[in-house]
C-alpha cells in the first residue's frame, strides 16, 4: 500500500465509537496520573497494560497512547500548582508556573503550558510522520564514545541554572552524582556505597529524589517556619479567558517554542536519556538566549513554554527509535514496546511494510489523544485551581499521603518511603545553607548515564580515551563541552568583580 492509502486505512481503524473513547478515557486517566507526585505515565501505562490484553489490537494500543500523552502533559499541574512536578519531565515547569502562581496569575501559567504542550506534541507527531527513517538513522550513529560526550556536555550547562554562587552549584552537582553512584555499579555490578544494605544495592529512584527534593522538603520547610498565620487559601488568583497569551506573545515566542521542541525531539531519539534531562536542557537554551536572562525563575511565560514544548516534543522522539528501530527511547516507550509486541507488532525497520496501516493508525492516535488533552485540560481549569482554595495546613498531609503512596507503588519498598524523607531532610539542609537544588538533580539525573557511557567506551577501546576525541560527534560535543566550561570561568569571574565593586 502507498501512503494514502496506508493513511486511509488507519482514519478507519482508530474511527469507532469505542477506540476513540479509549483514547478519551486513557488521556484523563494519563492526566491524573501525572499531576499526583510520586505517579507517572509509566505507571499508568504499566497498570492498564493487562486491561488492553482482551481488546483488538488498535484499541489497546490507543489506550496505551492516550495514557501517554495525558501522564506527560499532566505533571504541569501540580508543577505549577504545588511546586511539585508530577513527572520527572515537569521539573523545569516549576521555576517559573509556580512563581506565576503566587502572583496571582495560575490560569495564565497553566493555559500557557497546556497550549505549548499541545503544540509540542504536535510537533513531535509530525517530526514521527515525516522523518522518522533519517532522525533514527542519525540516532544509530550514537554509540557509547557519543553519549558520554552529549552526557558530559550537558552537566556542563549547570552553571546556566546556578543563580548564586557557583561554587555552591557545582557542590550541588556532585553531590547529585554521588547519590547517582550508590548501589550496584554499570557494567561487573560492583555493590558502592551501600553499607551492606541489599535495599541500596539497586539504588537510589529518580522518583524518589524528585518526591523527596520537592514535595517532603517543602512540607518540612513549612513545619519549621510555619504557615506564617496562613489559614485561609495558599495564594490568590484570578480568572482569565482563553489561553493566557496574546497573539503578539504568540509570535515573539515562535523561536523559543521551535528551539525546545528541537531539543526534545533530538534527546527523546536519544535511547535512555528521556523529558526529565530535555525540559532542563530547554529550559536552559531558552534562559541563555534571552535578552533579560535574570527574568527566569521569577515567572516569565519563557520557561514554561520551553519546558512543556520539549517534554511533550519528546514523545514523538522517543516513539521515532520505537517504531522504526524497536529501541525503547524511555521507560514508557519500553512499556509500549511490550504493549505492541502483545498485540502482534514487532517494531523495527519492516514495521511500515508489515503494519503500515497500524502505524497510521497510532499517528492518528496521537493526534487525536493531543487535541484531547487540550480540550480536557483547559475544561478542567477550574477543577485543578480549586487545589488553591484547600489550606495548607490540610493541603500539605494530603500530599504527603500521596507521595508515601507514590513512593512504595513505584517498586512496592517500604524502603523508597524512607528515602523520600531522607531526600527531604537533605533537601531542606541544602536549601536553608543557600545551594541550588536543580544542579543536584541533573547530577543526579545525568551520572548514572555519563558513568555507563564512559566505562563502556573504555571496555571497547581497551583503556584507550583516543576514540572519545577522534570520532566526530563526540568530539564535536566534548569541544562544546570546553566552551561551556570556560564560559562558566568567564561568568565566575565577572560575578566576583561586580561583588567587589558592589562592596
Amino acid at each position: 500500500m502507498n501512503v494514502f492509502e496506508m493513511l486511509s486505512a488507519g482514519f478507519l481503524l482508530i474511527f469507532t465509537a469505542k477506540t476513540v473513547l479509549l483514547i478519551i478515557a486513557g488521556v484523563i486517566l494519563g492526566i491524573v496520573f501525572g499531576a499526583i507526585p510520586g505517579l507517572s505515565a509509566t505507571m499508568a501505562v504499566a497498570l492498564c497494560l493487562p486491561i488492553s490484553f482482551g481488546m483488538q489490537p488498535i484499541e489497546g494500543i490507543s489506550l496505551l497512547i492516550g495514557l501517554y500523552v495525558g501522564g506527560i502533559s499532566g505533571g504541569l499541574i501540580s508543577a505549577i500548582l504545588l511546586k511539585i512536578p508530577g513527572t520527572p519531565a515537569s521539573v523545569a515547569t516549576t521555576f517559573d508556573g509556580h512563581p506565576m502562581a503566587m502572583k496571582g496569575q495560575a490560569y495564565r501559567a497553566i493555559n500557557v503550558a497546556i497550549l505549548y504542550s499541545f503544540l509540542g506534541t504536535l510537533i513531535g507527531v509530525a517530526a514521527l510522520i515525516c522523518i522518522a527513517p533519517p532522525l533514527a538513522g542519525l540516532a544509530l550513529k550514537f554509540g557509547a564514545y557519543e553519549y558520554f560526550a552529549v552526557s558530559i556536555f550537558s552537566l556542563t550547562l549547570i552553571s546556566s541554572l546556578v543563580s548564586g554562587s557557583v561554587t555552591k552549584g557545582l557542590a550541588s552537582a556532585v553531590i547529585g552524582l554521588i547519590f547517582s553512584m550508590v548501589g550496584a555499579a554499570p557494567i561487573d555490578a560492583f555493590p558502592r556505597f551501600t553499607f551492606g544494605s541489599p535495599s541500596l544495592h539497586g539504588g537510589f529512584q529518580i522518583l524518589t529524589l524528585l518526591i523527596g527534593m520537592f514535595a517532603v522538603s517543602e512540607i518540612i520547610s513549612v513545619a519549621y517556619h510555619g504557615l506564617d498565620g496562613d489559614n485561609g487559601t495558599v495564594f490568590t488568583y484570578k480568572p482569565e479567558k482563553g489561553f493566557g497569551i496574546t497573539w503578539m506573545e504568540f509570535t515573539g515566542q515562535i523561536v523559543n517554542m521551535i528551539r525546545s521542541a528541537a531539543i526534545g525531539l533530538g534527546i527523546g531519539i536519544l535511547p535512555g536519556i528521556g523529558g526529565g534531562t530535555s525540559n532542563l536542557l530547554s529550559y536552559i537554551a531558552a534562559k541563555k538566549s534571552s535578552k533579560d536572562p535574570d527574568k527566569f525563575g521569577t515567572g516569565c511565560i519563557d520557561g514554561i513554554i520551553a519546558s512543556e514544548c520539549a517534554n511533550n516534543a519528546g514523545i514523538g522522539g522517543a516513539l521515532i527509535t520505537l517504531l522504526s528501530l524497536g529501541i525503547p527511547g524511555d521507560t514508557t516507550t519500553a512499556m509500549l514496546l511490550g504493549g505492541l509486541i502483545i498485540h502482534g507488532m514487532t517494531p523495527g525497520p519492516l514495521l511500515f511494510q508489515k503494519n503500515g496501516s497500524m502505524v497510521y493508525g497510532i499517528f492518528i492516535a496521537l493526534l487525536i489523544a493531543s487535541f484531547i488533552m487540550l480540550v480536557t485540560e483547559h475544561m478542567g481549569m477550574k477543577i485543578f485551581i480549586k487545589l488553591l482554595d484547600i489550606p495548607r495546613h490540610i493541603l500539605l498531609p494530603i500530599i504527603m499521603a500521596l507521595c508515601v503512596v507514590g513512593a512504595f507503588g513505584n517498586n512496592n519498598r517500604v524502603f523508597d518511603i524512607g528515602c523520600i524523607v531522607f531526600f527531604g531532610v537533605v533537601s531542606f539542609i541544602l536549601s536553608s545553607l543557600k545551594f541550588q537544588l536543580t544542579p543536584m538533580m541533573l547530577g543526579f539525573i545525568l551520572g548514572g548515564n555519563m558513568e555507563q557511557y564512559l566505562r563502556r567506551g573504555l571496555m571497547q577501546s581497551e583503556g584507550s580515551l583516543v576514540p572519545f576525541f577522534t570520532r566526530p560527534i563526540s568530539a564535536l560535543f566534548l569541544g562544546l563541552t570546553a566552551v561551556s566550561l570556560l564560559a562558566a570561568v568567564v561568568k565566575g569571574i565577572r560575578g566576583a568583580k561586580r561583588s567587589k565593586i558592589t562592596q
